[in-house]
């Protein structure tokens, strides 16, 4: 009988704890848009490699720049994220609250998507579209 009972505690202490982070993996506390330039995206840690980058965020011509940092779990999206470094994009995340390591990743938002931008609001009812580069003449 104790060795039931003892089983059935080791299976609850384990159990509780994959749970959890079962339940805070898949639940996202917020999910968004956020529109920049990606200026930063690098493969890092000790153990646990992750992907972090950074977006440039600015809001109107002068203002201050907001950095905006976020970390990406999925290899195909950072390998798309990387083919836009230096362009306008918008990244959609996730917010995850209470993961227990950085194990996961160094912020707190995790991107699932990026899609390039066309357009650069400047101000309201100010929109620049930007020029596809243009292709080299082909040769006679």
């Amino acid at each position: 009988m104790n060795t039931k009972k003892i089983l059935i505690a080791l299976l609850v202490l384990l159990g509780l704890p994959t749970l959890y982070m079962t339940l805070a993996l898949k639940w996202s506390y917020s999910d968004g848009e956020r529109a920049g330039w990606v200026q930063k995206l690098s493969h890092k840690g000790w153990i646990c490699k992750t992907w972090e980058g950074e977006l440039a965020l600015v809001s109107q011509p002068g203002a201050p720049l907001e950095k905006f940092t976020f970390s990406v779990r999925d290899d195909a999206v950072a390998e798309d994220i990387n083919k836009h470094i230096g362009k306008r994009v918008s990244l959609h995340y996730e917010e995850k609250m209470g993961l227990p390591s950085s194990c996961f990743g160094d912020s707190h938002y995790f991107v699932t998507k990026v899609t390039p931008v066309d357009e650069i609001s400047l101000s309201p009812g100010v929109v620049v579209h930007a020029q596809p580069a243009a292709s080299a003449p082909s040769a006679p």
